[in-house]
């Protein structure tokens, strides 16, 4: 996935009311959109660099958006978690996932009271997979972990996959991992085991539990390599 065009640079202030964060740049001191609704543990300390976009959209009331963080190892974060699902969609129709090249796919599905990322149907016999995709940036000593604030939302969406495999449909939960640092991920039974019990229920349902490491810059993120979950953690 490439940046639309190629991202600025600029010192993080603070980031603050969850969705919005100060930044020092060469053009003042600008408050952007922080299109992130997690903690954002260890991705958000002031003095550090960040990158940021600008959009065209002359109504945005913030024009710019905080797209990426670097933390004091110079690893890159990537902080909009709207981007994983075009990230996971470009590696889909590239045939980068293995198992899942050369299907037919839908955005945004819904399913029940839930909406699930992608329907990904099987163009020779009908095969209907969903995933659901969830970025992860939480990293301590090389390990990924997902949740980094409790979520109910993220359990429901775990619940409506293991529903569809009693259907006899596919399904997939994707972790797009936006931190060049994470190796591995783990559930974060420390902040929300409650998502940790339903994650081991979903696996032990036939629910696909992948993860994704990125390559990550000002440029552009794509994915690079699969790594491994440990979902007994």
């Amino acid at each position: 996935m490439n940046f639309e065009t190629p991202l600025q640079k600029g010192i993080l202030i603070k980031r603050y009311k969850r969705f919005l964060a100060d930044v020092e740049t060469n053009k003042g001191i600008l408050t952007m959109h922080c299109p992130n609704t997690g903690a954002m543990t260890s991705c958000k300390t002031p003095g550090n660099i960040i990158y940021y976009s600008k959009s065209p959209n002359k109504k945005r009331k913030y024009p710019h958006t905080f797209e990426l963080y670097v933390n004091e190892d110079g690893e890159f974060v990537g902080i909009n978690t709207h981007r994983a699902n075009k990230i996971i969609e470009e590696a889909l129709i590239k045939n980068q996932i293995s198992g899942l090249e050369s299907w037919q796919i839908y955005r945004e599905v819904k399913v029940g009271p839930s909406r699930l990322d992608f329907l990904l149907v099987n163009p020779n016999n009908q095969e209907k997979h969903y995933i659901e995709v969830k970025s992860v940036t939480l990293e301590d000593s090389s390990i990924g972990y997902f949740p980094d604030a409790q979520s109910q939302r993220a359990i429901k969406h775990l619940k409506t996959l293991q529903s569809l495999i009693q259907q006899g449909h596919k399904a997939s939960l994707i972790f797009c991992v936006q931190h060049t640092a994470i190796k591995q991920v783990r559930p974060a039974t420390h902040i929300h085991p409650e998502y940790s019990v339903e994650l081991q229920q979903a696996a032990r349902s036939g629910v696909n539990i992948r993860a994704f490491k990125c390559d990550i810059s000002p440029l552009s993120i794509n994915i690079s390599e699969e790594i491994q979950v440990n979902i007994d953690h």
